[in-house]
């Protein structure tokens, strides 16, 4: 072999795994989940409910487009699609907002919720990147008492997607907005008017929705977190400030 020669072909080798990951990274560079309601994967990492390796990373929930399913057809999170394992349930009324929660922002195609095969509501993405945060009112319509909502996110540029599923309770509250979400270190999504929920805590866990009192505000988380501290974490941070309130 001359050595021009040779040297295409080491340069090629050296080439190839660049290129293999180059492929990868473009379908796996999006992440994200839903974090208010309280999501089946925010239990999980949450430790609200004893999961797999799920509990590590629940923004990966990822598989092909289409699909009706809470794991995204992956086998290795596929406790996400039993609906016996004991999933906290949000207490809703006719409407409810949602909040996804992305940790790498990928262009988009549009956010779905469906009950059972029936699609919900859609909201379109237009092909933009979104910002960390999404929150999208989603209206229940006739449905009523305890139902599955899956939550799916298309990207705009892969043939996959990202899915959720949030346990809820339709018409067992009045509210719209942030429920406990079951968790004992949580709020109760209180008037903001008065410092009725309790206290933010260091060593407590806090999930989407979860609601606290803080320095005479109350705060609601918009995702998990623990140590965090209401009002230092900056307007794009994990606390949102509901106002001041009185004890």
């Amino acid at each position: 072999m001359n050595a021009k020669r040779r040297m295409a072909v080491s340069v090629g080798a050296l080439v190839a795994p660049v290129l293999a990951l180059g492929v990868q990274a473009g379908i796996a560079s999006a992440h994200g989940w839903v974090t208010a309601p309280t999501s089946r994967q925010a239990q999980c990492a949450a430790g609200v409910v004893d999961c797999g390796q799920i509990k590590y990373e629940p923004q990966s929930v990822e598989g092909p487009k289409g699909l009706k399913s809470c794991s995204g057809g992956n086998a290795a999170f596929a406790e996400l699609d039993d609906d016996s394992k004991g999933w906290q349930v949000t207490p809703v009324g006719k409407t409810y907002t949602f909040t996804w929660h992305h940790t790498a922002r990928h262009a988009t195609d549009n956010w779905q919720y469906f009950i059972g095969d029936q699609k919900i509501a859609e909201f379109a993405g237009n092909h933009a990147q979104p910002p960390a945060d999404v929150s999208q009112e989603v209206d229940f319509g006739s449905f009523t008492g305890r139902q599955k909502v899956l939550a799916v996110w298309n990207v705009a540029d892969t043939a996959n997607a990202f899915y959720a599923c949030v346990d809820v309770n339709i018409g067992s509250t009045g509210e719209n907005g942030g429920g406990d979400g079951g968790n004992p270190g949580g709020g109760d999504g209180g008037d903001p008017g008065d410092c009725t929920v309790p206290l933010w805590s260091t060593e407590a866990v806090y999930t989407g929705g979860d609601t606290v009192s803080h320095d005479g505000h109350t705060w609601r988380a918009k995702w998990w977190v623990k140590g965090d501290k209401p009002g230092t974490t900056g307007e794009w941070g994990v606390w949102e400030d509901l106002g001041v309130c009185a004890a």
